[in-house]
């Protein structure tokens, strides 16, 4: 009887204990630890702490996510707009239109007349053949002439003058213009205006690019300057060495009325005018004979020519 009553009351012990243990388990994990954030707070400080603490931030997941958008979208076929939007420069064309005051190809379109233009003398094998038909023809020309060969050649350049041809700046050395520095291209029109006044006792507001090529910036400066850029709207392509012939038909086949003409009174090494030469009696004639007027580009643009 003893030995019931032993067990009874160990077991009730082992109960009792039990149950209070379970007690303070549940009353841990009710009651939190004052020094501890609620919950809604310690979520709302995480947004708050600059993404580093972000409830359910993971960059890595993130990173992985942002490439694989990126490589499972198509591209832009036209290109990234910081290419595409990238300034580009004006054509020529571009060029002319929106410079149409400064920049001429022809004169006016209601008048039969055209001017003769021959770049890139004068030397001493072509330009003198070139005079002589002009002279015999009894026509007047424009010529484009190069700073450095007006040095070489001042007696043939003053012939021009005194027999009343017109001239116009095409460079000192006959660069590319586009391809030169502001300061430069500035230095190619300005010591060859130097030179032709200092042969001649003439100035002239007029230039003709090299290759007709030149660019914005270039255009504003020689209209600041009070320039005409005159180019062409008939080429005779004289410069591949063609034939009197070849030469004849290219101007004959292009020219209209305020047309003017590229020839070439000089060239390159090697390169043979002679077409040019014996090309000039039949054009002048037949223009002639179709009442043609023959006028330097100073006549036909109303450009003044100054001492």
């Amino acid at each position: 009887m003893k030995k019931k009553k032993y067990l009874f009351g160990l077991l009730s012990t082992i109960l009792s204990v039990g149950f209070l243990f379970g007690c303070n388990d549940k009353k841990d994990e009710a009651e939190p630890d004052p020094t501890e954030e609620p919950s809604e707070q310690k979520a709302e400080n995480d947004r708050n702490n600059n993404g580093s603490r972000n409830v359910g931030y993971q960059p890595d997941r993130d990173r992985n996510d942002k490439k694989k958008v990126d490589s499972d979208t198509p591209d832009l076929k036209g290109g990234p707009e910081r290419l595409v939007r990238e300034p580009h420069p004006l054509s020529l064309s571009d060029l002319r239109k929106k410079y149409s005051g400064t920049f001429l190809l022809n004169g006016d379109r209601t008048k039969r007349e055209v001017a003769l233009t021959f770049d890139d003398g004068p030397d001493d094998k072509f330009t003198p053949q070139v005079l002589d038909a002009l002279k015999k023809a009894g026509v007047k020309a424009t010529f484009c002439v190069v700073g450095n060969r007006v040095k070489a050649h001042p007696e043939i350049m003053k012939r021009i003058i005194k027999e009343g041809h017109a001239i116009a700046n095409h460079s000192y050395n006959h660069p590319n213009f586009p391809k030169l520095k502001i300061e430069e291209f500035r230095n190619q029109i300005t010591n060859t205006d130097k030179i032709i006044h200092k042969v001649t006792g003439y100035k002239t507001s007029i230039v003709r690019p090299p290759y007709g090529s030149i660019n914005e910036e270039e255009i504003k400066w020689l209209a600041h300057e009070k320039k005409k850029i005159v180019n062409w709207d008939v080429d005779s392509l004289d410069w591949k060495g063609l034939s009197a012939e070849e030469v004849s038909t290219n101007i004959l086949a292009q020219v209209k009325p305020g047309s003017i003409i590229l020839q070439h009174s000089a060239g390159g090494e090697g390169e043979d005018l002679s077409g040019t030469v014996k090309a000039l009696p039949e054009i002048i004639n037949k223009l002639k004979d179709d009442g043609v007027k023959f006028v330097t580009v100073p006549d036909m643009l109303g450009i003044p020519v100054t001492k």
